[in-house]
């Protein structure tokens, strides 16, 4: 063991350079899989945060048996009853829930015009608001007038007080035959917290709304409280009581593990309900299972990426034992010598090896299990790398010692014609990684969403597989440019292209290192572009302005009003009805989403704005006629309608005929794959149909727009820029993990590849040694010297730049079906996009290894002192 030990203090310079190798990649292995798990996490909370409680709360719907005259108080304490009955892991998410309970009626203001009234009770109201005037509602068991209290906006509204009586008509005929319940007015409120988010369901309890003028169809909307027998009481007069049940899943307890989980019981208890004769509201799972796909399709680019460094990080462990060996060869061969066998020499390169590099590969375990985040299954990976790593010196010691040789062999001459055993293995190697790519792009990813060691292993086969063939390839070009050489004055690049046209340093195995590190990085870099391109392509879809304000019913002038505002140039309306009907020519009628938008002001906005989106001619030069209109469909209702049909809009049919078809429009979602686009500048009466939404082209102010349209909308209007709304696209879903992915390659690629770089001038720097001294004798000066190792590098860096990089570039295309990139641009597809600052940092890169070089030769020749190299490389000769 003391002997061990002392030969691995003699050598400690290259078991320490293996250590680090090793070190990195277990780091690597167990660091990235946790911080991405870590980004995934937060960016998971962070979606679900945003959600409104629409979309994120699991609301359950139901009414109360008819026969029972008082149902708040027993649905009330069925609060956690359902809770616990939804399918786990739900009850353990739930961190907040409530109880409300409705009725539905009209009522006459004291003072005012007709109101749309709603009743509302909901459990613990009264210790969330402070009374302005009067008390907090208390209705007995026979109540002669029901008890309500009102805020102070909606006090305002009514022009009512503390002891006001509101008549109320039921909604429907329900309570007609009980007599017209009173209501009256005991309290005026204020709530404590506005931001409670008990109030979500109650916002117009708080805030009444004051109707839209000159709309009978959208009168005012008010909605007193009281309390639960308040409500039995009402119910009896104004109809049946609507129930619910609010759940609030804490965001904070999900994570990317349990995701699947959540979805599934998302969906169970959206088919089957805690109890009987409810019905289940949320849009929850809808935003997972979008999360989910980007989750898949990022841990596909993680692993591989992370399987491409992995690979360049044992790449460079083979290169560093290899060199490792080569240092010890004379030693070797002297111990094989004095009788000692291959497996002793293995066995005595296996203990040193055992001394340090399990160490280090456990101690990049542990650095990385520090990293924050969620442990990920890659315990055996670093095993492997460990293993890989210790084998590494025993099996290159032992293979090269397989002859007995008491002569150095000569390290500047190569065999050119690869054995036929050799060249069967390679093609056979590039039928494999051929063969991978096929039935990766026909598979997809992984079924079970886990990361799948096939995907990762294809793009490394692939770009191994293109380092053969440029090795194969190479030498004929190589040859040339020697040739050429030969005829210029001066002896450097002659010398420098011959002896890389003579396999220095241009072999096998830094030349695959280098490529699959290139690829990594240049593969990395064209994802990202190609995503940016297709995000920009899709906010150009899905906002072809420089602004969309979106609410409900607007008023007719609101249109005009936009156009005024300072900085506006175009403005375009827009109307969808997301589920109406339609009726094909045969007579058939089903359900479409119908969308009606002035085309040519949409045409005015597009050019304005700039965003470039093609409009079907047939639509932007479409005018009013007695004739049916020109309607853009989609697909699937263009071989439905047979060519016209009749689409219904708010209540209004329109006759059409099939204009354009086509996948996509501006504006409109078309996930569905169902659409009908009607011009609105063709219809009879435009008017009688109110905007829903506009796009706006110019730079107003979006505090403006949403001022001006605010004054004439019927719900809450937001605005949402184009530069915004491709922010989101940036910032939304898994994204922080896709950068993460994309940096970690780009940077560890580029990193790896420099080290690459360096090891190949080690490698070479004995023999490089003895050349540079022998033609020192002859007049070389240091300069020339420098020279020399770049005209024999530059072939190397650039047959590696070009294989990579090709590879790099075409993976995206290759193996693209099995990423599911889409998810990252809302469903546009991802087309392979090449930045030209990527070709500059490919340029860079290229430089960077030259500096690499030269500056790695010039601390070894200091260190071995070049004058006296030719003396001590010939002492083994």
């Amino acid at each position: 063991m003391r002997g061990v030990l002392w030969r691995v203090r003699v050598f400690a310079g290259q078991f320490g350079l293996l250590a680090a190798l090793v070190l990195a990649a277990g780091l690597l292995i167990t660091a990235a899989p946790r911080l991405a798990n870590d980004l995934t996490d937060r960016a998971l909370r962070e979606d679900v945060a945003r959600l409104p409680y629409s979309a994120r709360d699991v609301t359950l719907n139901g009414q109360p048996d008819p026969r029972d005259a008082a149902p708040v108080g027993p649905a009330q304490a069925a609060l956690p009853v359902h809770r616990d009955r939804m399918p786990a892991p739900l009850p353990g998410l739930v961190s907040e829930s409530w109880f409300a309970a409705g009725v539905e009626g009209a009522g006459f203001a004291p003072a005012g015009p007709r109101t749309r009234f709603s009743l509302r009770t909901q459990a613990g109201m009264a210790d969330r608001v402070r009374m302005t005037a009067g008390r907090w509602p208390e209705n007995g068991p026979q109540v002669t007038a029901v008890e309500v209290a009102v805020s102070t906006a909606t006090a305002e509204q009514l022009g009512a007080s503390v002891g006001t009586i509101l008549k109320i008509d039921p909604a429907t005929g329900v309570g007609a035959g009980a007599g017209l319940p009173r209501v009256a007015i005991v309290g005026v409120f204020e709530p404590l917290d506005r931001a409670d988010r008990a109030w979500d369901t109650l916002r117009l309890a708080l805030v009444p709304f004051p109707g839209l003028p000159g709309i009978p169809e959208v009168p005012p909307a008010v909605m007193p409280v009281t309390d639960g027998p308040g409500l039995d009481a009402a119910a009896r007069s104004l109809g049946p009581v609507s129930l619910s049940w609010r759940y609030r899943l804490d965001e904070t307890r999900l994570d990317g593990g349990s995701l699947q989980s959540v979805i599934n019981a998302l969906s169970e208890v959206k088919r089957t309900p805690p109890a009987p004769g409810l019905s289940t509201s949320t849009s929850l799972d809808g935003t997972l299972v979008r999360f989910d796909g980007q989750l898949r399709a990022v841990s596909a680019l993680l692993a591989v990426v992370q399987a491409g460094l992995v690979a360049t990080l044992l790449g460079l462990i083979g290169l560093a034992a290899a060199l490792a060996v080569e240092r010890r060869r004379e030693e070797f061969a002297l111990v094989r010598a004095r009788g000692g066998t291959i497996a002793a020499i293995g066995g005595r390169a296996l203990a040193e090896s055992l001394v340090v590099l399990p160490l280090a590969a456990a101690a990049g375990w542990f650095a990385g299990s520090w990293v924050p985040g969620r442990p990920a299954a890659t315990g055996g990976l670093v095993v492997g790398a460990g293993v890989v790593a210790t084998l590494a010196i025993p099996v290159l010691a032992a293979a090269s010692q397989r002859r007995l040789s008491f002569t150095a062999r000569r390290q500047d001459l190569v065999r050119h014609r690869p054995s036929v055993r050799r060249l069967t293995a390679e093609l056979f190697f590039l039928l494999i990684a051929g063969l991978g790519a096929y039935l990766l792009r026909r598979r997809g990813l992984s079924p079970d969403g886990s990361v799948d060691p096939y995907l990762a292993s294809v793009p490394v086969l692939l770009a191994v597989g293109a380092a053969i063939v440029a090795l194969r390839i190479f030498p004929w070009p190589l040859g040339q440019l020697g040739r050429l050489a030969a005829r210029a004055r001066g002896a450097v690049a002659f010398l420098g292209l011959a002896r890389a046209g003579r396999g220095a340093p241009v072999t096998i195995g830094p030349l695959a290192v280098l490529v699959v590190a290139i690829a990594t990085g240049i593969f990395s870099g064209v994802v990202m572009s190609s995503i940016g391109e297709a995000r920009d392509r899709a906010a150009d879809l899905e906002i072809p302005a420089d602004a969309r304000v979106s609410g409900y019913a607007f008023a007719p002038a609101v249109t005009d009003r936009l156009a005024a505002v300072p900085g506006v140039t175009a403005v375009a309306p827009l109307t969808v009805d997301p589920a109406t009907s339609y009726t094909t020519a045969g007579g058939i009628t089903s359900t479409v989403q119908v969308a009606v938008v002035d085309a040519a002001a949409l045409a005015r906005v597009v050019a304005a704005s700039g965003t470039g989106v093609p409009l079907p001619a047939a639509l932007v030069d479409a005018r009013a006629g007695r004739g049916p209109v020109p309607a853009l469909v989609s697909p699937d209702v263009a071989a439905e309608a047979g060519g016209r049909g009749v689409a219904t809009v708010r209540g209004y049919g329109y006759d059409f005929t099939v204009a354009a078809v086509a996948d996509t429009f501006p504006g409109v979602d078309t996930a569905s794959g169902r659409f009908v686009v009607l011009p609105r500048q063709a219809l009879p009466d435009p008017t009688v149909i109110a905007p829903d939404g506009f796009f706006v082209a110019g730079a107003a102010s979006p505090e403006a727009l949403r001022a001006v349209a605010a004054e004439g909308a019927a719900a809450d209007v937001t605005v949402t820029t184009w530069a915004a709304h491709r922010r989101d696209l940036d910032q939304t879903g898994a994204n922080e993990v896709l950068s993460f992915t994309f940096t970690t390659g780009t940077v560890g690629a580029t990193a790896l590849a420099l080290l690459a770089v360096g090891f190949t001038v080690l490698a070479g720097a004995r023999i490089r040694g003895q050349v540079l001294s022998r033609l020192r004798t002859l007049g070389l000066s240091g300069r020339q010297g420098r020279g020399l190792l770049v005209y024999e590098l530059v072939p190397l860096v650039t047959i590696a730049v070009l294989a990579g990089g090709l590879v790099g570039v075409l993976l995206p295309r290759v193996i693209g079906p099995a990423l599911g990139l889409s998810s990252f641009t809302s469903g546009a597809a991802v087309r392979t996009a090449l930045d030209p600052l990527l070709v500059g940092a490919v340029l860079v890169l290229v430089a960077a290894a030259l500096a690499v070089a030269v500056l790695v030769e010039n601390v070894i020749n200091r260190r071995m002192r070049l004058g006296e190299v030719l003396r001590v490389g010939e002492e083994g000769s």
